[in-house]
């Protein structure tokens, strides 16, 4: 659940984004707008979908990625608020809902009271989703996607391919445990969608394995943001919610 208090946090969050901003139009290094002309107008908002490799995104400590990924997102539509913009925001994973985009603090209520009464479930289309979502973007706008990513690399990069020139911003979410796999020995593990139990001995051998195979995919996406001027960034659920905004926002 994302916590009731974060909107208050938000309102201190604003006042250092603030001073980033113009810090950055003041100096050499680049504003938040990446250097386009643009302001933060017509958010289109994404929360995650489940992946369909590793774990779910209702998995993790001290938030789920849901969670997580979903306060970036209200954070961003916030940040929209303030300028008193219109922003809109979409969930999706084996289908994608579209909200309408809008202006104010009701629309922010009822943004937070949408990702807290929902639940992961079904995998992720990402390709259909950003297929059919292309059809209800407008002028050029910021699009703020986030999810695992646990999906084909070839889908990963044709979804991208097909959102044009807006100003993308890729976050991909992860626990600590999940991206690290800090565990070893004999293990039971349960499916968090199937609650299936998978018993097995997770060695240092697999344990090297499988960090070389998730590093290498998500090396992968951020080789293809790079090649399409995608922003990629790549956070974990146990890192100050602020931190992250930070760093996302300094690039």
């Amino acid at each position: 659940m994302i916590d009731t208090t974060f909107l208050d946090q938000l309102t201190r969050f604003n006042l250092v984004i603030n001073k980033r901003v113009t810090s950055n139009l003041a100096g050499p290094r680049k504003s938040i707008a990446t250097g386009r002309g643009l302001t933060f107008k017509d958010y289109r908002i994404y929360a995650p979908g489940d992946d369909i490799r590793l774990a779910s995104m209702g998995f993790g400590k001290p938030f789920s990625k849901f969670d997580y990924a979903s306060m970036i997102g209200v954070g961003f539509a916030y940040l929209a608020l303030r300028d008193n913009e219109k922003f809109q925001f979409s969930t999706f994973a084996d289908s994608l809902e579209i909200f309408q985009p809008r202006r104010g603090m009701s629309h922010l209520a009822a943004m937070v009271q949408h990702l807290n009464s929902i639940k992961p479930k079904g995998y992720s289309k990402l390709l259909d989703t950003i297929r059919q979502y292309k059809k209800v973007i407008g002028s050029k706008s910021m699009l703020v996607i986030a999810s695992d990513f646990l999906v084909n690399i070839d889908e990963i990069r044709e979804a991208f391919y097909l959102l044009g020139d807006h100003d993308i911003k890729i976050i991909q979410v992860f626990d600590r445990v999940e991206k690290e796999l800090k565990m070893e020995g004999d293990m039971k593990l349960i499916d968090s969608e199937t609650k299936g139990l998978l018993r097995t001995f997770i060695s240092p051998r697999l344990r090297m394995g499988y960090q070389q195979q998730l590093d290498e995919h998500c090396a992968k996406i951020e080789e293809v943001c790079n090649k399409l001027n995608v922003d990629y960034h790549l956070a974990i659920t146990d890192t100050s919610i602020f931190d992250t905004f930070y760093k996302i926002l300094e690039s």
